[in-house]
């Protein structure tokens, strides 16, 4: 049961009924839930989230897992903590306090009966400062406890990889280990076999041990630069986030300017960010940019309300030459497309939320589930039973699904990544790549 039919409810709503789970969506808005009704294949409740009453005649006490992710905390708390008392066996729940996930806050989410507390902003400011590290990489995911990263790379006009295969890439680099796991090629998802040819403007996304990294993107003519200047368009909750993570950084001395339209807001920031410039003003205002020296900025983070201003503004600074730009963007039409216009990289809080719940809902041995933007591909982390089919055989003797490919393996605390004569033996974890048709199939095989 999905409490909360808005733009992260809908979305979990879509992915989870597409992979067949019984999905019902509670909501007080008509509108919110004939949005729902209309166009997915859930069953939808009108009742308001915090009534026992409500919750009780939904069936909340039948269903397995209860995410509450309404726009506000309280609301989310108490639906989560009825929601267990009536006995749903899993409460997963959206809060946005930080107070709650403090070490030592005197309430914990377990005290109000909540398995599992997401964040969505606070995954989407992570997931920008990890691209504001790896500075010519579009997408950056950690996996197997960061030994292995899977980074998204545009290939450019002149990139020396254009026309080679991704066998010619692979022989011609033998003294890095990597694997090309997935090309998003004008719109179209491609689980790569070796004799795919590469093009102008293909989004590559390559899997390699962590130090391999900088290698790695070398090997594609692009260049890791050294990013330090950071223009943040909006103080909102994710620009505020981002500015604390940035200057928290010990690792390295950033130096940081948020932009922010409201004055009291810029007025709270500027008393609280004591290692950051605080300003008021239109984020979106080419003369305030200029001002401000946008053209001598390493990156420009536009995460403001307004989705269209956001890729506009960053349209403007890629314009004025800024090394990286990362947008926020909400609309899934437009994280397509955001790249074909020029905009190094884009993040959905969506996304981020979708992918923390995803990894509960899953059943087996699932670790993690990670949605590649942009293209339509998951990373999973499957950890192999004693009993599943895929252990004891080298991988080129599997019979895999069509549409996966299986990238790499942590066995007792050493990663490899994989080729064919790999074997996955048993309690190994495996980074699986594949699209969301053959998900269940793959999970299937590590059971």
């Amino acid at each position: 049961m999905i409490i909360g039919a808005g733009e992260i409810g809908y979305d979990l709503a879509s992915v989870l009924s597409k992979e067949k789970h019984d999905v019902s969506v509670l909501d007080r808005e008509k509108d919110c839930l004939n949005r729902v009704s209309d166009t997915l294949d859930v069953l939808t409740v009108e009742g308001n989230a915090t009534s026992v009453k409500d919750l009780a005649k939904a069936g909340v006490s039948e269903c397995d897992i209860l995410i509450s992710v309404t726009s506000i905390d309280e609301v989310n708390m108490v639906a989560g903590m009825i929601g267990k008392r009536l006995g749903a066996k899993m409460v997963i729940a959206r809060i946005r306090s930080n107070e709650f996930s403090d070490p030592n806050a005197p309430l914990t989410p377990s005290d109000l009966g909540i398995d599992v507390m997401i964040h969505p902003e606070l995954s989407a400011a992570h997931e920008i400062v990890q691209l504001l590290k790896r500075s010519a990489a579009s997408d950056v995911i950690n996996l197997a406890e960061d030994r292995m990263q899977l980074v998204g790379i545009r290939l450019e006009r002149n990139s020396p990889l254009i026309g080679k295969t991704l066998i010619d890439y692979a022989s011609s680099h033998q003294d890095i280990t990597f694997r090309v796991v997935a090309i998003g090629r004008r719109g179209l998802t491609l689980i790569p076999k070796g004799s795919v040819r590469l093009q102008a403007f293909d989004q590559i996304f390559v899997l390699a041990k962590t130090e391999d990294i900088p290698k790695v993107i070398e090997t594609t003519g692009k260049k890791e630069t050294e990013l330090n200047r950071v223009m943040i368009a909006g103080g909102s909750a994710i620009g505020s986030m981002i500015a604390r993570l940035l200057s928290n950084d010990e690792s390295k001395n950033w130096s940081i300017k948020l932009i922010e339209p409201d004055y009291e807001v810029a007025e709270e920031l500027a008393i609280e960010l004591k290692n950051a410039m605080v300003l008021n003003g239109n984020p979106t205002d080419p003369d305030l940019l200029a001002t401000e020296g946008i053209t001598d900025m390493d990156a420009f983070i536009a995460v403001t309300e307004d989705e269209e201003s956001n890729i506009i503004s960053c349209l403007m600074a890629k314009h004025l030459e800024v090394k990286k730009t990362v947008a926020l963007v909400s609309k899934p039409d437009f994280i397509p497309l955001a790249q074909t216009i020029g905009l190094d990289a884009v993040i959905n809080k969506k996304v981020a939320a979708s992918n923390e719940i995803h990894r509960f809902v899953r059943k087996g041995r699932v670790i993690s589930v990670t949605e590649l933007r942009g293209i339509k591909a998951e990373v999973i982390e499957l950890q192999a039973s004693p009993k599943a089919k895929v252990i004891d055989k080298p991988l080129q003797k599997l019979k895999l699904p069509d549409g996966c490919v299986i990238g790499g393996v942590l066995c007792n605390g050493s990663v490899e990544i994989a080729t064919g004569s790999t074997v996955i033996k048993a309690n190994d974890r495996v980074m699986v790549f594949c699209l969301p048709e053959a998900i269940d199939k793959i999970t299937k095989l590590f059971q």
